[in-house]
């Protein structure tokens, strides 16, 4: 079942001008419920602004984007607010948790906006949280944690409204190699078990390696679109 599709998507600044900038430049894309895919090119091929564009933070010049069969390319700024809420959940590369919350709190937060009862909030909470390895964080606020710590609370954060997918901007950028490790796992977890699809806008690697599709851009266009065999320990 198809979760997104984009139609021809463009994206420039200072359109029809000298400096025109094509950051998108007719984007074709069908993303699959259940997959983890990279999007991977150079610094400015139109990796953030796609994923930015796709979960509704930017609005394209042209061309659609539709999830779940809806057209969210002409919905208004509060009715994407709305959809965002309750479709997508969202992994930045500086966490963007809120300070004076604790762990638990963060997690919670996206819940405490849906009108969850406290009870599924406590529940849907505590589980996310031991599942990512911070049953023993709960009350720590984000600078009472490590980075790795910090990013497990943004996954699951994002996790906790139960969204279509996740979009995960650069989520490893700030994570050493055994931080990344354990943050890929629970994610490749989370996808296999509760069939939440993935997908990464990321220069790493590591990321790359782990994940079972590889969309290239380059020059804001798609130029490559490849799954990959995944060896036992990548799985």
């Amino acid at each position: 079942m198809k979760v997104i599709k984009t139609k021809d998507l463009k994206k420039y600044y200072n359109a029809g001008t000298e400096l025109e900038v094509r950051a998108l430049d007719g984007v074709n894309l069908n993303i699959e419920q259940g997959e983890f895919t990279a999007i991977v090119g150079p610094s400015g091929s139109g990796k953030t602004t796609l994923l930015n564009i796709i979960g509704g933070l930017d609005s394209p010049t042209s061309g659609k984007v539709i999830i779940n069969g809806q057209d969210i390319t002409g919905l208004s700024e509060n009715e994407l607010i709305d959809f965002r809420l309750h479709h997508i959940g969202f992994v930045f590369q500086a966490y963007n948790l809120i300070p004076v919350l604790s762990a638990y709190e963060n997690a919670e937060f996206i819940m405490l906006l849906q009108g969850r009862p406290e009870v599924e909030r406590r529940e849907r909470v505590t589980k996310l949280l031991t599942d990512v390895g911070l049953e023993k964080q709960l009350d720590k606020r984000p600078a009472q944690m490590s980075g790795g710590q910090q990013q497990r609370v943004a996954v699951a954060r994002a996790l906790a409204s139960k969204p279509k997918f996740v979009l995960a901007d650069e989520p490893t950028a700030n994570l050493d190699s055994k931080s990344t490790a354990q943050l890929l796992d629970i994610m490749k977890k989370l996808n296999e078990e509760e069939g939440v699809t993935f997908i990464f806008s990321t220069h790493d690697q590591r990321v790359i390696d782990r994940a079972k599709r590889i969309i290239t851009l380059d020059d804001g266009k798609i130029i490559s679109d490849v799954e990959q065999e995944l060896t036992k320990n990548e799985k």
